[in-house]
């Protein structure tokens, strides 16, 4: 799988619990996390762009508690 480039939050800082985000080439979005970056899941930009709404708007809050 060929991705420009893999990009995780400023609000990661140095640690190793990281999520890390890339676009690919066919323009799907790759998610995958730093303690297993052989993991990836793709997804379209339509749904990242729902779920990253649904984040905001403190849809998954519950998951954190």
């Amino acid at each position: 799988m060929a991705v420009q480039s893999w990009q995780k939050s400023s609000f990661s800082g140095d640690t190793a619990n990281c999520i890390y985000l890339a676009v690919a080439p066919d323009g799907s979005v790759k998610i995958r996390e730093s303690d297993d970056p052989d993991t990836i899941i793709t997804t379209t930009p339509d749904r990242f762009r729902a779920f990253l709404h649904g984040a905001k708007v403190g849809e998954f809050d519950h998951l954190t508690k």
